[in-house]
């Protein structure tokens, strides 16, 4: 008799717990990352749409090369480390390694390709759109351009002055 009671009021305990508990994925929640209500027709601010018209490169300068090289440190680091050879911090965590950027294949790629991937990504890297504005865009494949010519530079390749510099 004692262990009928015993489960009966086991079995009581769970209902109230059962019936106590609140259907946690029909919750009202609030988002801080979503955009802004829209007008019709209106895109949110930090979308980019299908067929997003071409930018120009910029020109090359040096503040554009510093600005691609604080992206590049932000964003494409941790895959392709800082040196561009694929051995990033989240690949020796376990990721997947990119190629590295100064393959002869990456190497010929036009600059617009370069772009492409930075925006909608290739194979297992996701695009960076959302993430990096189209100027910035551009001047991370300036810096890339620039990690890539620093991977096969010779001392032939260099001016007398260039050689003198500190």
């Amino acid at each position: 008799m004692r262990n009928a009671a015993a489960s009966a009021v086991g079995i009581a305990a769970m209902a109230l717990l059962v019936a106590g508990c609140d259907d946690m994925t029909k919750q009202k929640k609030q988002n801080p990352y979503a955009s802004r209500a829209t007008a019709p027709g209106e895109v949110p601010s930090g979308t980019v749409q299908y067929g997003e018209a071409p930018r120009p490169a910029p020109p090359l300068t040096m503040a554009l090369l510093e600005r691609g090289r604080t992206e590049y440190h932000v964003f494409c680091a941790p895959c392709h480390a800082e040196t561009g050879d694929g051995h990033g911090m989240i690949v020796q965590r376990g990721f997947p390694a990119p190629p590295p950027l100064a393959t002869a294949e990456l190497m010929a790629a036009p600059p617009q390709r370069l772009y492409d991937v930075v925006t909608g990504g290739w194979g297992v890297m996701y695009g960076f759109a959302q993430r990096i504005e189209p100027d910035d865009r551009w001047a991370v494949v300036a810096y890339v351009r620039a990690l890539q010519r620093s991977q096969h530079m010779m001392l032939a390749d260099l001016t007398p002055q260039q050689r003198a510099a500190p």
